[in-house]
């Protein structure tokens, strides 16, 4: 029976000469072959590498395992595989045992802000909770990739039950991010167990998804696994599409059930050398998605883990692809160009420079063409909220419905006018020693 092309059928009947078209859009049956040495990687493809090149990859593999799906790896265009972009994605470079000085396992101390295993704890009133530990590939690019195949990593239900009671006990967590891992490789009875849970606690008043499955296995997204998520609104997913040519006809009908479900759908790429570093790929990416009905959320510098400095661009040519697409088409079609700071300082934005100067009272601006124009400000504006006395913020939570009392932190903390704070020292600074000493 055909597939989907003949490529795809070629490589099926590799895998098993009895395959039929409900083997192949069978995510479990998709798993189960997934491609994870090299030897099936060369058979599946009709790829050879020389034994030199082979040697030095099946190091890599040694380090940072191999993971492909069967209707990943049918992507690949194997008359120029050395520079496509689903192939870079996808199978083990010599250069990710190249690991440089600045490269660290875990840049973004996500294990140090962690309160209670698998869940992360960075920013004032949201969470990441990694409930698995699995995925259906392994992106070469992947920012934990020191977990990457590591079954001592996969978190059980008590584990799980552990993160839950935590957010329970954390009133202040109001949304929570299902990362991994990869949620949607979890049974449909343990997403709908965690997202019943959430449900339960009352101050949790979103749960975001992140998802690779709609890119390299689409076939994950059921009917019975949309059924289930469309119980438990309000629900957003984030998946990760780095190219357009990862969307494909199985991956458009993955994305149609999900937003026809009523969920929000964000996507969020990573800027990777070789592979997307250019504004017309950028730019083409981001049409396709928002005719899918997903909007660009994140555009990612790629971080600092360790084996990826093959992958990664300037922050300049970051720069240029966002000066391609402000101002030259719509702007829900736009993300955010944003650096996961190192050190676990969380995500930081990075724009092109559109506020050029300012006085007492004009705003110097520019546009996305070079037009340099001066914006007015108000002769007599009067801070209603900002002269409330910081001992009344009562008041001001007052005309929020069922608003907490108003708390200021971070930089937030200097221009609010509800906090006498002045400044924000780092600790450990010589002066301040020196006044400690004195």
């Amino acid at each position: 029976m055909t597939i989907y092309d003949d490529k795809q059928q070629e490589i099926a009947e590799k895998i098993s000469s009895d395959v039929k078209l409900s083997n192949w859009t069978d995510w479990k049956w998709q798993l189960k072959h997934s491609i994870r040495n090299i030897d099936t990687f060369e058979k599946l493809l009709g790829i050879q590498f020389d034994s030199q090149e082979r040697n030095q990859l099946a190091e890599t593999v040694k380090r940072f395992p191999l993971a492909i799906t069967p209707y990943y790896l049918s992507l690949i265009d194997t008359d120029n595989y050395i520079n496509d972009p689903i192939y870079k994605q996808a199978f083990p470079s010599i250069s990710e045992l190249m690991v440089n000085s600045a490269e660290m396992r875990d840049p973004l101390d996500e294990d140090k802000d962690s309160p209670v295993p698998i869940i992360t704890h960075r920013y004032p009133d949201r969470v990441l909770f990694q409930v698995s530990g699995m995925c259906s590939m392994y992106c070469r690019h992947c920012t934990r990739k020191r977990r990457v195949g590591d079954v001592d990593l996969i978190p059980n239900r008590q584990e799980i039950s552990r993160g839950i009671e935590y957010i329970r006990n954390t009133p202040v967590i109001r949304d929570i991010l299902l990362s991994g891992g990869d949620p949607f490789l979890l049974s449909d009875e343990n997403i709908d167990w965690i997202l019943t849970e959430l449900d339960n606690i009352p101050h949790v008043e979103v749960v975001r998804i992140g998802t690779r499955t709609p890119v390299v296995l689409p076939y994950r997204i059921t009917d019975d696994l949309v059924n289930i998520l469309k119980r438990h609104h309000p629900l957003w997913i984030n998946t990760h599409f780095n190219h357009p040519r990862e969307i494909t006809k199985s991956s458009k009908a993955a994305l149609r059930k999900l937003a026809d479900a009523g969920i929000p759908l964000g996507n969020q790429s990573v800027l990777l050398a070789g592979i997307n570093d250019h504004p017309i790929i950028i730019k083409k990416l981001v049409h396709k998605l928002v005719q899918n009905r997903v909007r660009p959320y994140y555009l990612y510098q790629c971080d600092l883990s360790e084996g990826l400095k093959h992958f990664r661009t300037p922050i300049g040519k970051g720069i240029e692809i966002m000066e391609s697409l402000i101002g030259h088409t719509s702007g829900f079609a736009v993300p955010a160009y944003v650096i996961d700071a190192p050190g676990g300082g969380g995500k930081i934005r990075l724009m092109p420079n559109y506020l050029l100067s300012w006085s007492h009272d004009k705003v110097v601006l520019r546009n996305f063409e070079g037009v340099i124009t001066a914006y007015q400000e108000p002769e007599n504006y009067e801070n209603f909220f900002g002269n409330l006395n910081i001992y009344d913020s009562k008041l001001l939570s007052s005309m929020l419905e069922g608003a907490e009392e108003y708390k200021a932190t971070g930089i937030e903390r200097l221009l609010s006018d509800l906090d006498e704070t002045i400044s924000l020292v780092p600790e450990n600074t010589d002066r301040i020693e020196r006044r400690s000493n004195a």
